[in-house]
């Protein structure tokens, strides 16, 4: 039992230092020729996986702290405020305070609780005697690569390629995978798809949570900030939602799953402890 907790603490303190050094280095982006793709949710998710949503949340803390620390010492950007309740304070008065810590804190903490949710109920889908579940979640998984491909090929290649085109190869990609997903069905690949799932559940949390609430919180700060027109707020929001935010959780699907394989071979996947009646030891669910 010491052990086990001591092997957590040494995790948790492992994969704080991760999103540290992401926060402040390039190392927390990918480039992707048209957009560079955060990563530094990616520790935060895994966190929430092998330590429980707990650690995940704790997690999810750091990694909100390092972006108010980024947003409002470097404000390489003219939303920095959005992140920093120091620089909201200037731009909204003493309610910007506070916006800015839902918006720079609560997407962050979800992002270290809602993947392990996910994970477990895609797990139970997966392993469900009817097959409903299963082709529901490997639709799901195809429809969300389908639109994915077409927006990064409508994005990469505006001039080049026609929508139709973009949706015809978005679509062949989405049945391929549908296809080898069906084909591949077993309890490994269920828990590569589960893993795969959580990435995408806690990429999408934050960018959905964060935009969502800049639109509610700061649609005409964020827009004079942007340089738009406040009525093109949401086209600009919807923009990041349906083209960095899909690209993005599509990345750390890849990442997490690939990651959380191997962490597997060492740690299994965090399980909720339960007390006994009788003896009064607490044992772990299965």
């Amino acid at each position: 039992m010491k052990n086990e907790k001591t092997y957590e603490l040494v995790l948790t303190a492992l994969f704080t230092a991760i999103i540290v050094i992401m926060a402040f280095t390039p190392l927390g982006y990918i480039p992707l020729v048209v957009i560079n793709a955060t990563i530094i949710h990616i520790p935060v998710i895994l966190g929430a996986l092998f330590l429980g949503p707990k650690k995940g949340a704790f997690l999810g803390f750091v990694f909100g702290l390092t972006s108010f620390i980024n947003n409002t010492f470097k404000a390489a950007t003219a939303s920095a405020f959005v992140f920093s309740p120091v620089l909201a304070y200037n731009v909204a008065g003493v309610s910007g305070i506070f916006k800015s810590i839902y918006i720079c804190f609560v997407p962050r903490i979800l992002v270290g609780v809602v993947p392990y949710f996910i994970y477990i109920l895609i797990r139970k889908a997966l392993k469900s005697e009817q097959k409903a579940g299963g082709i529901v979640v490997n639709a799901l998984a195809s429809l969300i690569l389908f639109i994915s491909v077409r927006a990064f090929l409508m994005r990469l290649f505006p001039e080049t390629l026609s929508a139709l085109v973009c949706t015809v190869i978005g679509l062949v990609v989405g049945i391929v995978l549908m296809v080898v997903l069906t084909v591949s069905g077993s309890k490994k690949s269920s828990a590569n798809i589960a893993l795969a799932y959580a990435g995408l559940a806690g990429a999408f949390t934050n960018t959905l949570f964060v935009m969502s609430g800049i639109f509610i919180l700061y649609k005409d700060a964020y827009a004079n900030a942007v340089g738009v027109a406040g009525e093109a707020v949401l086209d600009v929001i919807m923009g990041v939602v349906t083209f960095n935010g899909i690209v993005e959780a599509v990345v750390a699907a890849i990442i997490v799953a690939g990651v959380g394989f191997a962490l597997t071979r060492v740690k299994p996947i965090y399980s909720k402890p339960e007390r006994t009646m009788d003896m009064g030891k607490t044992v772990a669910k299965i």
